[in-house]
């Protein structure tokens, strides 16, 4: 039987219909699995046409056909809206939890997750930290990490796990946790098996410059990073640090680690983008379901250009076939 995955649009006033659609397209031949798209019709059948992708109406799932659309929302979005529309961001959170809630009554192996807007999604009303952070609660998951993973054009790869996530940088040190850090570490340690690698050392960064040079820049690393450290190790996890970060992912991108696991977003997104700004992924660690996405944004001043590049998003329908089908 095959797998079906679903992909929830995202704000459809952005690129999130365009990457999707082309991503389809590339990588349509690589397996047998079918895709059921959550979103507004009308803001995929101009690219359809264009791509020949034959979108059918979803029936079922047993229906004949490998892509389908289905919008489960009771009215169509108007037409050409503006960028960032309230009633679009509205609407892409609504195909976010249909999604989600396939995946939990299994049926479906898997969502991905195209790009919506925080501050469109904060403005039209509705309380929203992140994607990551939605579905943890819908899915009553407490025990989650963000994981972005992505390789350079030489094959070498970065996956970093954040400790912290979506965090103003001034609250950042208030908010590191030992408990946080070692369920980050924990939870990179088991993506690494899920991934087939055949090994899982983790090496993990300190939160000040120079580790905070032995307590002299800054003491988390000795009251808490350190400690969490000790932690997983003592429970047979292959886990180093805190290192100094700037020169941690040099290491790690000569193979000497598998996964990172950095104190707060930057520290770990900045080297991930530099090196696979064009491949990096987001996965969503610890969720009972497989969920990954693009790591950009809803990027609209592309629209309507043509220009969006799909390669984030095949990235992500990639990983996510692999894992389902591991």
């Amino acid at each position: 039987m095959a797998t079906w995955l679903a992909i929830s649009a995202g704000d459809v006033t952005g690129i999130g219909p365009e990457v999707t659609l082309k991503a389809l397209a590339a990588e349509l031949g690589a397996n047998d699995t079918r895709y059921l798209i959550l979103g507004d019709p009308t803001y995929f059948q101009p690219l359809n046409a264009k791509l020949g992708l034959d979108i059918r109406p979803f029936t079922g799932y047993e229906s004949s056909g490998r892509i389908f659309l289905l919008d489960p929302r009771d009215a169509a979005l108007p037409e050409h809206l503006e960028s960032g529309s309230p009633i679009a961001a509205r609407a892409a959170l609504d195909w976010l939890r249909d999604a989600a809630k396939r995946c939990l009554l299994q049926e479906v192996a898997g969502m991905v997750t195209a790009p919506l807007n925080k501050e469109s999604v904060i403005r039209s009303g509705q309380p929203f930290v992140g994607q990551t952070e939605f579905l943890s609660k819908l899915a009553g998951a407490s025990r989650t990490a963000m994981m972005l993973l992505g390789h350079d054009d030489r094959g070498r790869w970065l996956r970093v796990a954040l400790a912290t996530t979506h965090v103003p940088i001034k609250d950042v040190a208030g908010r590191l946790q030992q408990d946080r850090i070692e369920l980050a570490i924990e939870l990179a340690a088991e993506a690494c098996v899920e991934l087939g690698l055949g090994r899982a050392r983790i090496g993990v960064c300190g939160l000040n410059p120079h580790a905070g040079e032995g307590g002299e820049f800054g003491s988390e690393e000795i009251t808490t990073i350190g400690p969490a450290v000790e932690a997983v190790r003592s429970r047979g996890i292959d886990a180093v640090g805190p290192f100094a970060a700037d020169t941690l992912f040099y290491h790690v991108l000569q193979g000497e680690y598998d996964a990172v696991v950095a104190m707060y977003h930057d520290q770990g997104l900045v080297p991930l983008k530099m090196v696979a700004f064009e491949t990096g992924v987001n996965w969503t660690l610890g969720l009972p379901f497989i969920r990954t996405s693009p790591d950009h944004g809803t990027a609209y001043d592309l629209v309507g250009k043509d220009a969006a590049n799909p390669s984030s998003m095949r990235a992500a329908i990639r990983l996510a076939n692999s894992l389902a089908r591991r």
